[in-house]
């Protein structure tokens, strides 16, 4: 049987190419654009670079408005670091207890975890937005950095991965050598999950990175923007102060970096953790 024409190895090819260049032309755009001035803006082309301007956007970015732009660095840097190592240890912790531990209800309480994944984080600013009213945190770090600590998908992974990686003779022969379940996890377990909790890292921390609804319902104070809603600040005064574009641009560029290092170092490592879930 002949396979169809669109199945060819080159058609494969062509399509993936198509695929790739969707997903390189914007940071592609973003490069250039980011070495223009104002004025290249309507004077260059898409992808043209303009005049060597990037040190002075570089320089503007980071004095402007008193130097906003560093405690929004900053900012995400907290929420999205310090909240994905948190994070990804709790998630590893669940998944580990719903895979290996045997307790009333582990069935039924992983069900109601996959029941979140299925719940648009838009549909839960509200009633988040309401429990931190409560708790008299709106407008204050606690607000976005709590909510950030659990992810449903991510236990849903670290459980896939225990399974996968961790034998239960392992777990049997550290609790007969008189280690407790804490230590046993710590010592014997974590290690063998290591690639599984860097990829929940990774997942976590771009989550993170990119989160913007729960900051915009939250926060009010401009110090304690993140990146993502302190550059969509700036991009509403493009249409009144024109000289904010070429500040949200290269404000993108700079946003983008800390994910593409994320992913170059730790590349090895989470590409082997959604290997062995996707043979589990």
């Amino acid at each position: 049987m002949i396979a169809p024409a669109w199945t060819s190895r080159a058609a494969v090819h062509v399509l993936l190419v198509v695929a790739a260049l969707y997903s390189v032309l914007p940071l592609v755009w973003l490069v250039t654009s980011s070495t223009k001035s104002l004025a290249d803006f309507s004077t260059t082309s898409a992808f043209e670079f303009g005049d060597p301007n990037l040190g002075t956007n570089l320089a503007t970015l980071f004095t402007q408005d008193g130097g906003v732009f560093m405690a929004w660095v900053r900012n995400s840097l907290l929420y999205a670091g310090l909240g994905a190592v948190l994070g990804a240890l709790i998630c590893t912790a669940c998944g580990y207890a719903v895979a290996k531990l045997d307790f009333p209800g582990r069935r039924a309480l992983f069900a109601l975890t996959l029941t979140g994944v299925l719940v648009p984080t838009t549909a839960l600013a509200l009633p988040l937005y309401l429990l931190a009213s409560e708790l008299r945190i709106v407008d204050t770090f606690w607000a976005v950095f709590l909510p950030l600590l659990t992810n449903p998908f991510g236990v849903y992974l670290a459980r896939v991965y225990a399974e996968a990686s961790v034998p239960d003779e392992v777990l049997e022969a550290a609790r007969i050598d008189g280690a407790g379940e804490l230590r046993t996890f710590v010592r014997v377990a974590l290690p063998m999950m290591r690639p599984g909790l860097v990829t929940v890292f990774l997942f976590q921390f771009v989550g993170i990175w990119n989160n913007f609804f729960l900051p915009l319902v939250m926060l009010t104070d401009p110090d304690l923007f993140p990146m993502s809603l302190g550059l969509y600040q700036w991009s509403t005064r493009t249409v009144q102060f024109p000289q904010y574009t070429p500040l949200v641009v290269v404000g993108s560029l700079v946003a983008v970096l800390p994910l593409l290092l994320a992913f170059v170092v730790l590349q090895r490592q989470w590409r082997s953790g959604l290997a062995a879930g996707s043979v589990k």
